[in-house]
């Protein structure tokens, strides 16, 4: 794999980061599902929707393209949904969607969030597999909420450690 880098994302860039965000995520859905409300309003206003939130995005950087993203919404109470990961189809299996995702759970364990939630769907078994290789485990079907996605059929979680720490919010990343 050539050089890699991951790296959170930047507010004021002209929109670059943002249209970046929605072209990723867009890539996949549309590959294997369609478009949700849900979906357009994130991706259409990822600083709105997920940064002012709380949540934080990061990017995976390779040769100067963001070849990958990853976003943390805030739920409350220290937790946290991994949300709208994407790797774009070019450089999917070379490692890039492990090392986001590995990074997004340690800034989260980091910051002190004590949970991880995600919502996936059968279909997507790689993605799956990357999830439970890094310690993310179904959800008992009798704490399932329903999903505002259609496609949503799968709901993993990871515990993560008590320790605190805030978030750099000097733009950094």
């Amino acid at each position: 794999m050539n050089e890699m880098t991951v790296r959170e994302f930047s507010k004021g860039t002209s929109g670059s980061d943002a249209e970046a965000f929605r072209r990723l995520n867009e890539e996949w859905i549309t590959r294997y599902f369609v478009l949700e409300k849900k979906d357009v309003e994130a991706l259409s206003d990822p600083e709105g929707t997920i940064l002012a939130a709380g949540g934080r995005i990061f990017f995976a950087v390779r040769e100067g393209e963001i070849v990958g993203c990853c976003a943390l919404m805030a739920m409350g109470n220290a937790e946290f949904e991994v949300a709208k990961m994407a790797v774009t189809e070019k450089a999917q299996g070379s490692g890039i969607g492990r090392r986001l995702l590995e990074t997004v759970v340690a800034e989260a364990r980091m910051a002190g969030a004590r949970r991880l939630y995600l919502e996936t769907n059968s279909k997507l078994t790689p993605a799956i597999r990357l999830y439970e290789s890094v310690g993310f485990r179904d959800v008992p079907s009798e704490r399932v909420v329903a999903s505002p996605y259609a496609r949503a059929n799968v709901y993993m979680e990871i515990s993560l450690g008590e320790e605190k720490h805030e978030w750099a919010t000097d733009g950094r990343g």
